[in-house]
């Protein structure tokens, strides 16, 4: 792939980079600047490059029309906050307003176009449409920077459109991502262990068919763990199970016998008589849930349990959390992992946190970023690569 550096010297170039601003609000308030964070070292060295630099990205599901709910206002003030110096947002996609303020930015500063989304022909599956936003977005730039992750496995207007249109380079976010997501899938340096979590088995289907040719060890947690739990046989009480891929998790206990792949679940669960945050938590073991509860989180053993398979690990990748983490009750066995994630890295492991839920996890639970080896910040994105997925807005940068 072409980075910035193959793109020469970018002083008073017009520089329109894909970034990944979808980050979680509370009304007009940010909760997890991660992503915006994240994309401060390519914003950055192009500012100090001198380049003229137009952002473009997206903010939740409006649909294809304007909704005020999913301005990128408040993006533009906290990434200005960020970068010491005022971020002007345009104050449409791709229309005059943005074409004028575009054309009135100078030298080493920085323009966000408003919500890409807000447009119905960014994520069109209608192949002109798609091109006819994408040659507009190009009218405004010289050349393009890829920089948003998260949205790397969409084939959308300003992710894959644009870089078939202008001159084309990863940002060091999407560069630092392939690199790590490499070194964790092509040959990596064993024991390889990965902790898989969240809600459905159904999620991570071709996660798990995959993974079950490269992984030493596979960790189940979350929500998806009944599923295997009753595939077992086990009683899982009033859990989510998904009883449509029963036989499927069979298919995959057997196939992990027969390659010699350990899959480890959890010996104890948390559970409680309801989905909520004041719900009183007892523990059971796994194999003796009673009829009239929840499984919310993994227990205190398999925390143990799951420690002790990541701490002699070389290689660790965690998708996933353990449990319900936003209820305190129910976020031992996240905070279990993420504290053997930590404690793995300083050992010397390679670790990835693998964007999405997992994320938020680590930055809710007040975990330090720099504990780990790397923090994605595409959760679809890193699972269809670790699916061995192409993904469209890298496959065309190559």
């Amino acid at each position: 792939m072409k980075t910035i550096d193959d793109l020469g010297d970018l002083r008073g170039k017009r520089v329109l980079v894909r970034s990944d601003f979808n980050v979680p609000l509370d009304g007009t308030t940010i909760t997890d600047d991660g992503r915006i964070r994240a994309a401060l070292p390519t914003l950055k060295r192009l500012v100090e490059a001198g380049a003229k630099v137009i952002v473009t990205a997206h903010l939740g599901r409006p649909k294809g029309t304007v909704d005020p709910a999913f301005s990128l206002a408040p993006v533009a003030e906290r990434l200005g906050e960020l970068l010491g110096a005022p971020v002007t947002l345009a104050p449409d996609t791709i229309g005059d307003g943005a074409k004028a303020a575009a054309g009135e930015l100078g030298d080493g500063q920085v323009l966000l176009l408003e919500n890409i989304r807000f447009d119905a022909r960014e994520t069109s599956k209608d192949d002109a449409e798609r091109d006819g936003l994408a040659r507009e977005l190009a009218g405004l730039a010289d050349v393009f920077v890829s920089d948003g992750f998260g949205v790397v496995h969409r084939k959308q207007a300003s992710v894959y459109d644009v870089a078939k249109v202008l001159p084309s380079a990863v940002g060091s976010l999407v560069q630092t991502e392939v690199e790590a997501l490499r070194r964790a899938t092509v040959e990596p340096e064993r024991p390889y262990v990965v902790v898989l979590g969240g809600s459905k088995v159904s999620d991570k289907l071709g996660v798990i068919a995959n993974l079950l040719t490269k992984a030493d060890r596979l960790l189940i947690g979350g929500g998806m763990v009944f599923t295997f739990l009753a595939a077992q046989g086990y009683r899982v009480g009033n859990s989510l199970l998904e009883e449509d891929q029963i036989d499927t998790v069979k298919g995959y206990l057997a196939t992990a016998a027969d390659r010699g792949v350990q899959i480890v679940l959890p010996t104890d669960i948390v559970v409680a008589p309801e989905f909520k945050a004041n719900s009183p938590a007892t523990v059971v073991a796994a194999d003796d849930m009673p009829a009239d509860q929840i499984g919310l989180d993994i227990g205190p053993k398999a925390g143990d349990q799951f420690r002790a398979a990541i701490l002699d690990a070389k290689t660790v990748v965690w998708n996933g959390p353990m449990g319900v983490f936003e209820f305190d009750a129910f976020a031992g066995g996240t905070k279990a992992v993420a504290q053997a994630l930590v404690d793995a890295t300083s050992r010397g492991a390679f670790t990835i946190v693998g964007g999405g839920d997992s994320a938020a996890a680590v930055r809710t639970l007040g975990f330090d970023e720099d504990g780990f080896s790397h923090i994605s910040t595409g959760g679809g994105a890193s699972l269809e690569f670790l699916e061995g997925k192409t993904l469209p807005g890298i496959d065309v940068l190559n």
